[in-house]
């Protein structure tokens, strides 16, 4: 693993660079987290053969925190950015939740630059109840932990993990935070730019944008619960359904793990299959 920065649109964004190859896989993360999200995927083989470049998103891990510029088509423009900067003209893209949205978006108005799609937990519709459901992660984000230790045990607590922790995915929540002076972590991304960003995905007409998107899909679904107990799947099984029957060439996959441990422990090993699987046939 490799840390990156370029400039792009107006921002420093950065990346982390695994495996080398002559297909490139470019990964956005979820909303509110951070390029190593997909460490648990990385850790299971998934640069076997080929260049993955995890993205932190504007406003998240160690990229640029600027007080405008959230909306999807200003994402959009960071990536495109970020390719011209590299000498990508065509890339595959993947993302995972508000990432795979991101994914629709530049697939649908951006398709020259989009030649696969891989959509990890990320259905085509969203409404007004996403700020109600994202609140309590606003809420984390203003939270000061005495120390690391401390913010770790919080989110060992949490009730989508309910026991189940790996070790991998440490490094991701290591990430989410800075370390103050006086010992203490909070997290890097700012509420009101989060907030921002979930704003923005409610100004898209998803399910007459994904009908666009021309190019190879595949939509990789977690199966369990994620929320407090009784929550459903974070994309339950019809409406999974319902997203790969609008985009044209596209297939569903499901996975034991919720919208986050499916990316991580036992689970990844059969996500990084299906996604290779994927790579070779499209």
């Amino acid at each position: 693993m490799t840390d990156r920065y370029l400039e792009t649109n107006g921002i420093r964004l950065h990346y982390l660079e695994h495996g080398s190859g002559d297909n490139t896989l470019v990964l956005t993360h979820g909303l509110t987290a951070n390029a190593h999200s997909f460490d648990g995927l990385i850790a299971a083989g998934l640069a076997t053969g080929m260049r993955v470049l995890c993205v932190d998103l504007r406003g998240r891990g160690e990229s640029d925190k600027p007080e405008a510029g959230y909306t999807m088509a200003d994402h959009a423009a960071d990536l495109i950015g970020m390719l011209d900067r590299l000498g990508l003209h065509s890339v595959t893209l993947g993302g995972h939740s508000f990432g795979g949205l991101l994914t629709y978006y530049m697939a649908a108005n951006h398709r020259d630059r989009v030649d696969r799609c891989i959509v990890l937990d990320a259905p085509a519709e969203v409404n007004e109840g996403i700020l109600d459901q994202i609140r309590p992660s606003l809420d984390r984000l203003e939270v000061v932990v005495p120390s690391w230790e401390a913010y770790l045990e919080l989110i060992k607590g949490m009730p989508y993990f309910d026991g189940w922790w790996d070790p991998v995915i440490e490094e991701y929540y290591r990430a989410d935070v800075m370390n103050n002076p006086d010992g203490t972590v909070q997290a890097r991304s700012r509420p009101d730019h989060i907030r921002r960003a979930a704003e923005g995905t409610l100004t898209e007409d998803w399910s007459n944008l994904v009908a666009t998107i021309e190019q190879p899909t595949i939509f990789l679904r977690a199966t369990e619960p994620f929320g407090p107990p009784g929550a459903p799947p974070i994309v339950p099984e019809d409406q999974g359904k319902a997203t790969v029957e609008r985009i044209k060439n596209s297939r569903l996959e499901s996975f034991p793990g919720n919208h986050l441990t499916f990316l991580f422990g036992s689970s990844a090993q059969l996500v990084v299959t299906a996604i290779h699987r994927f790579m070779e046939t499209a």
